[in-house]
């Protein structure tokens, strides 16, 4: 099925850009909006999947579009933020206020369309670092939105150590090998995160983590053991095959 997009930013030349970039990838912009009234009416008219969503726009803002869009029922619709400064003291806000991930507006035409299709896919984060940058800048100093889920206790042990490091801005990749486990025992591990904690996405996920302390602000990834048991406890001889 086609992807399908709506672009709200209050300048024209930045609308057609974008319109132009997407709609040679194959992606259809289905709406487009000046201000974020208009980006929520677009919302529910026409039920897109993902929404470019600038900031900084007259009348209601990108943040209180995104939390309308993510509140009011839209669930399949992801909100992708564009911000024209790298860790926009507004971007936070955004993320709590249900955000999918961020782009600055100097993004090449790949990097957007890669962007657009991976956040509709799910994975919400083209770097996890950059979310992890912009909780451990702005979560000491600024007024958390509502805790999503605050109760961890229906994850197993795995689960939160997977929650822990995915936090810490690590990418699947990287958790799998972290971890000693395969990517597909990893994806299912995040997927089941999300589920149990009623969680949108991977950005979500991030937040919560830093919000109930599971991770705090500057917290490190843990290193990797070199030897002795791996992290299931067992003892695994070298090149043994990753296991839960």
């Amino acid at each position: 099925m086609t992807l399908r997009a709506v672009i709200a930013d209050d300048q024209a030349l930045v609308r057609t850009g974008f319109r132009m970039i997407l709609a040679a990838d194959g992606i259809e912009v289905v709406a487009e909006a000046v201000d974020g009234d208009e980006a929520v009416a677009a919302v529910r008219r026409t039920r897109p999947d993902v929404v470019l969503m600038d900031i900084r726009m007259p009348g209601t803002n990108g943040i209180e579009a995104t939390r309308r869009i993510t509140g009011g029922g839209a669930e399949e619709t992801r909100v992708l933020i564009l911000t024209t400064y790298d860790l926009d003291h507004y971007v936070y806000a955004a993320l709590t206020a249900g955000a999918s991930g961020f782009l600055l507006k100097d993004v090449t035409p790949e990097q957007l369309v890669a962007a657009v299709r991976l956040v509709q896919a799910g994975d919400a984060l083209l770097a996890p670092t950059i979310t992890r940058r912009l909780i451990e800048r702005f979560a000491p100093r600024e007024e958390a939105g509502p805790v999503v889920h605050r109760d961890l206790s229906c994850l197993t042990p795995r689960e939160l150590e997977v929650l822990r490091l995915l936090a810490t801005g690590l990418s699947n990749a990287e958790l799998a090998d972290r971890l000693t486990l395969s990517a597909a025992t990893v994806k299912t591990h995040v997927a089941r995160i999300l589920s149990k904690l009623a969680l949108r996405d991977r950005v979500q996920a991030v937040v919560l983590a830093y919000e109930t302390g599971l991770v705090s602000p500057g917290a490190a990834a843990p290193a990797a053991p070199t030897s002795g048991p791996n992290p299931t406890g067992n003892t695994a001889p070298p090149g043994s095959p990753p296991r839960d």
